[in-house]
């Protein structure tokens, strides 16, 4: 029998946010993981939240935008050197409001094909190739 640490999975919804056939990103602040890269905007799920509303609730905080899920892809489980995430990734239509850089230092609508132009962290590669190749929802 091995002795190693058991290994949390951190549950993480990232919100695929839809607008006229662009999508939100965001830039995270240099200070926290992954500092400076792209991304979607999200955050770690509240116990007993589910992904959809976390989605919902992370893009209004982190860019006061209002947004409704509308769908979740398939969840990416990635393991970085100090930490395993389980991303679900939630296609949501825009609502209204924002954006504007609250807990982010800057975001755009970026089209699903100019997306490998951005540096994302290494666990969205896949999405990001899928998102790149497909239509946009509806």
């Amino acid at each position: 029998m091995d002795n190693l640490p058991s290994v949390s999975v951190i549950e993480v919804a990232i919100a695929l946010v839809w607008r006229q056939g662009c999508l939100l990103i965001t830039r995270r602040p240099n200070e926290t993981h992954l500092g400076g890269l792209w991304e979607f905007p999200g955050g770690k799920c509240q116990p007993g939240e589910a992904p959809e509303a976390c989605a919902e609730r992370e893009v209004l905080e982190e860019v006061g935008v209002a947004c409704r899920a509308t769908g979740r892809r398939t969840a990416i489980q990635f393991t970085y050197p100090e930490r395993t995430v389980r991303l679900h990734p939630i296609d949501c239509d825009y609502q209204g409001g924002g954006p504007r850089p609250i807990q982010v230092t800057e975001w755009a609508w970026a089209r699903p094909e100019d997306l490998a132009d951005y540096e994302f962290p290494p666990a969205n590669a896949g999405l990001i190739r899928e998102l790149s190749a497909g239509p946009a929802p509806r």
